[in-house]
């Protein structure tokens, strides 16, 4: 067995011992939401930590993953199933509309272009009530189910998320070591290089841009059949700054990173919740601190921290006095 996979078996197996030792279904419903955020989060990564190029509208398409699947099945009793191929493609379309001319950008200026991207699907989540709900949110979004089987017990939902979540982190890491990972961490280093020496460097950030999209599309349909109700405010811009910083604090250009991120910022909130009103500054003084630490992410702060206490020396042991 490679030794690279021994770390997705033991986290396999880690998931496996939580999702039947946890008994308590408020730690289930956090293990499901670092789930989701995880997936959210993975693919962000990719875009940023690989390709190198930033998106301040994200939650866009996790909104759009869950309004897709909700409003098919709330309006028209569609089969959550079949919405969410439906969720999948829309996202990945309207991903590839919007990839093709704002991924000719760069630095501040992709930013600028996908946050203005995420206000108008922001405003269209809000403003077609009809449709949406509008700000009162869509409500009949009904749980998911294996035939038979329900899914709504968390036991068996959380097992289904980190299915699907360990499903795409194994994608990831494929595509990572592929021709294609190797082509975006060239852009990442060098865009100008990378074409120079025959990168189709558009069409490779294209691709990651649209990969990322569906992974957020897919985290939102997820959410949407977990809640069985959502909200614009779910997906506003807050929520997609807060999966930059997902990425940033967890570590870039790694599916660890994307784990760790997601987990600290899952339950940083539902640990400060003593702090009452200093909540916010307890929050960001943590950040600030870990970025301040291990500026470049726990995965990496983590693993230095490991090799600098490998690499001390035994102390020598003094020679007893007669």
């Amino acid at each position: 067995m490679p030794r690279r996979h021994l770390p997705y078996i033991l986290f396999t197996a880690l998931v496996a011992a939580a999702g039947l030792l946890v008994t308590n279904t408020y730690h289930f419903q956090v293990l499901i939401f670092i789930g989701i955020n995880t997936l959210l989060a993975l693919g962000l990564n990719l875009l940023m930590g690989y390709a190198g190029q930033i998106s301040l509208g994200h939650a866009a398409f996790y909104g759009l993953g869950a309004y897709t699947s909700g409003v098919l099945t709330a309006h028209w009793q569609v089969s959550p199933w079949l919405a969410l191929p439906a969720a999948l493609v829309l996202a990945a379309g309207v991903a590839w509309v919007v990839g093709l001319p704002t991924l000719r950008l760069s630095g501040y200026y992709l930013g600028m272009g996908t946050l203005g991207f995420g206000m108008i699907i922001f405003i269209v989540f809000r403003e077609w009530a009809s449709l949406t709900g509008g700000a009162s949110g869509l409500v009949g979004i009904p749980p998911l189910s294996l035939g038979p089987l329900p899914l709504y017990d968390p036991r068996a939902y959380f097992f289904l998320v980190w299915i699907i979540v360990l499903a795409a982190m194994v994608l990831s890491r494929r595509l990572i070591d592929s021709r294609v990972g190797r082509a975006l961490r060239a852009i990442h280093d060098s865009e100008n290089a990378a074409r120079a020496v025959g990168v189709n460097t558009h069409g490779y950030k294209l691709q990651v841009f649209v990969y990322s999209a569906v992974l957020a599309a897919l985290a939102g349909f997820l959410y949407a059949h977990f809640i069985c109700f959502i909200s614009p405010g779910s997906f506003g811009f807050m929520v997609s700054v807060r999966l930059v910083t997902m990425v940033v604090i967890g570590g870039m250009a790694s599916i660890w990173g994307a784990v760790f991120g997601a987990a600290l910022l899952t339950l940083l909130p539902e640990w400060l919740h003593a702090f009452a009103d200093f909540e916010m500054i307890v929050y960001g003084l943590i950040l600030i601190t870990v970025m301040i630490f291990m500026p470049q992410g726990l995965t990496r702060g983590l693993i230095d921290a490991y090799l600098r206490f490998k690499r001390q020396p035994a102390q020598p042991v003094s020679p007893a006095s007669p």
